[in-house]
């Protein structure tokens, strides 16, 4: 093995007759974003836009500087703060090459919980004009049966009662646009990148929600000054595997704590609505439109459901990976299946989308052998999911009166995998902020299915509806008394065509 270096800003020169790097001066770049949860997704993502677009002259305002919100991310931040926010980028190809580079946007790193003040003041400083958020589905502090703000969050109560050192992103958030107001500052962009339909309007409730609360007098300057753009955000980015940092230190001499991998595809669609300023990431692919829902309720709908049906169905045929389960041809016919007669009906006129290619390329996408996605990873916090992936293509079907069949076979078989055990009697490890709920409503359905759609904060009234009910317990029990993989073929079968 040749000699290793340790990524840092110090190495970069001589990294960089190894792998592509940064070609811009990084001590040129002045902060212009704070991005809220720098995990895999951002880095692939945002940061990976950013980064093309810092080797413009002319866009030298919109480094970023990324913030751990949580205590668990302690160790993401020790990592990234020693290496200057440098990371390896891996896109696994489809033919198994990879393609490497360093990305070096992130120029700045904050651990919001051992300096709240810093953070705060670094959201309010004049030069930052964005605040963008990767905080996960749950991070949003919704109730799914109300669509309100949860109030009776032990943190948010925190916050509340201790604005100067917050937990929450709320509670940063606040301080942050008080301290804008009080300086005379204009307003700034706060910019979901989560998977959420219409999660700029997401945010703005949610944020306005608590503001009521906690500081309402900054509601009326946040309404003139603050603009939430909704946008569409797309790369599959599996969990970095201690194999994948081996290897890279193998093939390119890199010694690097935490480098992402993700897939080559990557898609971004922003509505164009910013308080004070952008970058142009359009000339790096991104896409700036007047009306991102009809984008986003196609991703939501096909990629990210389609995630959801891959895991839960690959958890209980005992598969580990998305791949397995994608390559598994009754599992494929399913997802097919499902998308095609239960999603595509859903979602409209799509201009200049080829919906018939997207989906093709999603079952390309998810049959990579070389992402190695991990159905844990996916299966996590699938009662936040579920509400926003699942659930809505549902409740169009029942307006409409078509078929929910499939549907509510996913939703038999989340039931079933909430038991925590598979099909060949293994046990699944349930990682959900329900998991409580979500087992005790999966034990009382082995002797009444229906209990488990009583989770009323994930299925709201769904219950209610005897179509869904009928076809859900029908699913259940046949998974119960055949098995998971009987069940899937005889499910196919009553469908003459996959679309």
């Amino acid at each position: 093995m040749e000699n290793i270096i340790k990524l840092n800003q110090k190495n970069l020169a001589e990294i960089s007759t190894k792998i592509t790097s940064p070609t811009y001066n990084r001590s040129d770049i002045k902060t212009g974003i704070v991005h809220v949860g720098i995990g895999g997704f951002h880095r692939s993502h945002e940061a990976f836009y950013t980064d093309l677009l810092l080797n413009d002259d002319t866009q030298k305002d919109w480094g970023i500087c990324g913030v751990a919100l949580l205590d668990f991310d302690t160790k993401i931040y020790n990592i990234l703060k020693e290496q200057d926010g440098l990371y390896t980028l891996i896109i696994k190809e489809l033919d198994g090459s990879l393609t490497k580079q360093i990305i070096g946007s992130m120029v700045e790193v904050l651990y919001a919980p051992e300096s709240p003040i810093k953070v705060i003041e670094k959201m309010a400083s004049e030069d930052v004009k964005i605040i963008s958020l990767t905080i996960t589905e749950g991070g949003y502090n919704y109730n799914e049966a109300t669509g309100e703000f949860n109030f009776e969050n032990p943190l948010i109560q925190h916050d509340l009662e201790t604005p100067n050192a917050p937990k929450t992103i709320f509670g940063y958030l606040t301080q942050a646009l008080k301290l804008r107001k009080e300086n005379g500052l204009k307003g700034v962009t706060i910019q979901s990148c989560d998977n959420i339909q219409g999660n700029g309007h997401m945010t703005e409730k949610m944020l306005l929600s608590y503001v009521k609360v906690a500081a309402p007098t900054l509601v009326s300057w946040i309404d003139e000054n603050v603009s939430f753009p909704n946008a569409m955000v797309d790369r599959i980015t599996p969990a970095t595997s201690a194999l994948d940092i081996e290897k890279l230190k193998e093939t390119s001499g890199i010694d690097d704590g935490w480098p992402v991998v993700c897939e080559p595809f990557k898609q971004w669609v922003i509505e164009d609505d910013f308080a004070a300023g952008r970058p142009a990431w359009e000339t790096v692919g991104a896409q700036f439109v007047k009306d991102v829902v009809p984008y986003e309720k196609m991703k939501l709908s096909l990629l990210n459901a389609g995630h959801s049906v891959l895991g839960i169905l690959g958890a209980l045929y005992g598969y580990s990976t998305i791949d397995e389960a994608a390559n598994d041809a009754d599992i494929s016919s399913f997802l097919r299946i499902y998308m095609g007669n239960e999603v595509t009906p859903t979602l409209g006129d799509l201009e200049g989308v080829n919906l018939k290619n997207y989906k093709f390329s999603l079952i390309q996408r998810f049959g990579n052998t070389y992402i190695k996605d991990q159905i844990e990873r996916i299966c996590s916090e699938s009662s936040a999911k579920i509400p926003i992936f699942i659930l809505p293509t549902v409740y169009n079907q029942l307006e409409s009166n078509r078929t929910v069949n499939h549907a509510a076979f996913i939703i038999a078989a989340f039931a079933i995998y909430s038991v925590g055990v598979n099909e060949n009697g293994s046990q699944l490890i349930i990682k959900d902020a329900m998991e409580a709920v979500l087992t005790e409503k999966a034990i009382l359905s082995r002797n009444n299915p229906a209990a488990f759609l009583e989770i009323e904060s994930i299925f709201g009234q769904l219950k209610n509806s005897n179509t869904f009910l009928n076809a859900y317990i029908e699913a259940y029990q046949s998974i119960v008394k055949n098995g998971i993989e009987k069940s899937v073929k005889d499910i196919n079968s009553t469908i003459l065509n996959e679309i």
